[in-house]
């Protein structure tokens, strides 16, 4: 499994635009798919909105495949 750990500076970021900055999605409209196919989880959980809010320390896993871990920037 791919790991990978992101630093926000804001509070926190919408699910779409972590997976982007991230280069897990090269577009927006790919996040659908996998939302519907159900392949997203946020500490575990199955996530089902796009623009779902991302915190420091949560951790998101895309189909089994990659992991990544939000932590904030310093």
């Amino acid at each position: 499994m791919n790991q990978e750990t992101v630093s926000i500076h804001t509070e926190y970021i919408q699910l779409d635009q972590l997976l982007k900055y991230a280069n897990v999605l090269s577009t927006g409209g790919q996040i659908k798919v996998l939302l519907e196919e159900e392949k997203i989880t946020l500490n575990g959980v199955l996530i089902t909105e796009k623009r779902k809010k991302i915190y420091p320390n949560d951790v998101v896993t895309i189909a089994n495949e990659v992991t990544i871990t939000v932590v904030k920037e310093a």
